[in-house]
């Protein structure tokens, strides 16, 4: 149908824009006085039609014949919800729902004729019932067209304030997902994009089907404000390509969670979620091994130590669901204990739970506030709660705070894990088990280096143990990995932070990489791989390719559908700026030390051999850095752990904001003061 120009749809985009800013009931009844109209016209011409003349006007007869008709065919019209049904989504559906109301209804007019006694051929009938057809469908239809054609996507006030949306993906999932926006009051769907060509031109739900390539142009001309993703069995790595077409777009990105119940047909603008970068580092995901996830778990007391943290709270989130007989939360900041304590007992009352078929099952939750340097306190809480397997979390890992707190970061890390390990011996426990970090290979920093002689101490200790027994009384292992996503302090809510501020977004150098993993995909690895191997076992995690920060932060700031402002483009959005790198920071991490590395029974946990000090060597230096720190030594302190850390090469100078000041300066501060 051609479309009209501009000056001539002026005055009746005017008498269209007025109309549908009216009530619904009035829409209704001017629908109905519109289908009667029709539907007498009908008849009328279906007798014109069959005698080739018009009949006279005024006879009664005429008359009686004309009203039955919508008397017989309106009644039977509204219940299919003809008059409920909104314009400009009307399809093959309604269309299908006209067809049999306007036969049932023709065959009741057919009837009530007969019985009074003003039966007429069927020819006429035949005729009025594909006039009446034509007339009540092409209204309709028409109607759409004139609603797309004059308001693409609406003038009521529902689509002047509600977010214009395009829905990837025209299956079976977006055709729910279309159906519930229709019915929501803040969300006006406008079309559905989907790759398949077969399909593109056609409509579903009285939407067209567009390709993917044509988005430009319909952001363009309706204003879209998301795109969001309808697609059920979505693969991390196909979503990763979608997103990457349409992120050089300005839209936002959006997902629906999977708790939203898309049936209810009642979601709003709010349900949805905006895609993450989370979501596109993620990786699809690796069967797991139940049977080593439950081994040293299940029907078990665990205890995890820096249960408040990102890893920690995690771990015992998985350890829960595991079935535990007991489950110990060690934690340093009573605050960090009360949140995840708190979080914990609300999943073990809540209908969660028990819809994972744990009804009934209340494991004991210990919520113990301690220091992991407190080696007493460690036996009897070890002892009390009979620990039979334990995850040491448990660490100061911001590199530039340990940096200029190196005493503090040494003893929690370090010597924190020395007495951990010697309570956990003592104790009695059968599995210990290290979250350690890729800073340790190779360290140009304090964090790096105490994690690598926390690695090398549970050596030590494991061989000390265990040597000679045939059966190991405590297993060590040590599991190594890179940065957790949206972890505290994440680089990852620093930019969301900074972009929700208007920027800048800071990177400190463009070629910085790191190694990046969801904070439950690691856990999950470290349990595992924890009931892995023999005691001293150290084990890497795949990783995946590293990714470069400065990219990280591009593709942050234009999931947010904002531009970057950089030397290519001047007139960007948020700026993105390189602040140089941080004391003790490398470009790029590594996992492994040496060469000698080889694979598992779990296709992303590897194993390493690293070498390490015995226990009876290891132990008397242990005791000079712990006396060092006591005299405060800083030149000492770092002196001592590049001896005993191999690789361990610091890129700058002491910045501990404790070291003690030159001798200079502090005779030019008494100078100042008149004291010399």
């Amino acid at each position: 149908m051609q479309s009209l120009s501009k000056p001539d749809l002026i005055p009746f985009k005017r008498l269209f824009n007025w109309f549908l800013q009216r009530s619904r009931p009035y829409k209704r009844l001017v629908s109905v006085a519109v289908d009667v109209g029709l539907l007498c016209v009908a008849c009328q011409v279906a007798l014109v039609l069959h005698y080739g003349r018009w009949l006279y006007a005024g006879d009664s007869s005429l008359i009686l014949v004309s009203v039955l008709a919508p008397v017989s065919v309106i009644p039977v019209m509204i219940p299919t919800g003809l008059y409920r049904a909104v314009i400009r989504y009307v399809g093959y559906h309604a269309l299908w729902n006209v067809v049999k109301a306007v036969s049932l209804g023709t065959l009741i007019w057919m009837l009530a004729l007969n019985v009074i006694g003003a039966a007429l051929p069927l020819a006429v009938i035949i005729i009025f019932w594909m006039t009446a057809l034509l007339a009540v469908g092409g209204t309709r239809m028409l109607g759409r067209w004139m609603f797309r054609q004059l308001s693409p996507v609406g003038y009521s006030y529902k689509n002047r304030h509600a977010n214009r949306v395009l829905i990837y993906g025209a299956g079976s999932f977006g055709n729910q997902m279309a159906t519930a926006f229709i019915n929501s009051t803040d969300v006006s769907p406008v079309g559905f994009l989907d790759d398949d060509a077969s399909i593109q031109g056609s409509e579903l739900v009285g939407l067209r089907i567009y390709s993917p390539e044509e988005l430009p142009g319909l952001i363009e001309r309706y204003g879209i404000d998301s795109v969001v993703l309808a697609i059920g069995s979505l693969t991390v790595s196909r979503q990763r390509e979608m997103v990457r077409m349409l992120e050089n777009h300005p839209v936002t990105v959006k997902v629906m969670p999977a708790l939203v119940d898309v049936d209810s047909q009642k979601i709003q603008y709010s349900d949805m979620s905006d895609i993450e970068v989370t979501d596109l580092l993620r990786r699809d995901s690796v069967q797991l091994n139940k049977q080593l996830l439950s081994s040293c778990v299940a029907g078990c007391s665990v205890m995890v130590t820096g249960a408040g943290g990102s890893i920690g709270s995690e771990l015992c989130r998985q350890v829960l669901t595991l079935k535990p007989a007991r489950l110990v939360l060690y934690e340093m900041s009573e605050f960090a204990l009360y949140t995840i304590e708190r979080e914990l007992r609300h999943f073990l009352s809540s209908s969660e739970a028990i819809h994972e078929g744990k009804a009934g099952y209340y494991p004991e939750l210990i919520a113990v506030l301690g220091n992991v340097q407190d080696r007493e306190h460690l036996e009897r809480v070890i002892r009390r709660f009979s620990v039979e397997t334990l995850y040491h979390a448990a660490a100061y890992k911001h590199v530039p705070i340990v940096e200029q707190n190196m005493v503090a970061g040494i003893r929690n890390n370090l010597i924190g894990t020395w007495q951990t390990a010697e309570a956990a011996v003592s104790g009695g426990v059968r599995h210990f088990v290290l979250i350690s970090t890729d800073k340790a290979v190779r360290p140009t920093n304090v964090m790096g280096a105490s994690k690598r002689l926390s690695e090398m101490v549970l050596q030590a200790i494991s061989a000390r143990e265990n040597d000679g027994l045939n059966e190991e009384k405590t297993r060590f292992a040590m599991v190594r990995f890179g940065n957790v996503l949206a972890s505290s302090g994440s680089v990852v809510h620093v930019f969301r932070t900074q972009i929700e501020r208007g920027g800048p977004v800071t990177v400190t150098h463009p070629e910085i990489t790191r190694y990046f993993m969801t904070i439950p995909e690691a856990a999950s690895l470290v349990i595992q791989a924890g009931a892995m191997g023999r005691s001293g076992d150290l084990f890497l995690l795949d990783m995946g390719q590293p990714v470069r920060i400065a990219e990280l932060a591009r593709e942050m700031i234009r999931l947010a559908g904002r531009t970057v402002r950089d030397e290519y483009n001047p007139e960007g959005d948020i700026e993105l700026m390189y602040t140089g790198l941080r004391p003790g920071e490398k470009l790029y991490e590594e996992l492994l030390i040496g060469g000698d590395v080889s694979g598992t029974e779990h296709p992303m946990i590897m194993m390493a051999r690293e070498g390490f000090l015995p226990w009876d060597e290891l132990k008397p230096e242990l005791m000079l850095l712990e006396q060092l720190m006591l005299n405060a030594d800083y030149d000492g302190i770092r002196e001592q752990m590049m001896k005993l850390v191999s690789g361990y090469q610091p890129t700058d100078e002491l910045s501990d904001w404790l070291k003690p000041e030159p001798a200079d300066s502090r005779d030019a501060e008494k100078r100042i003061d008149g004291t010399l």
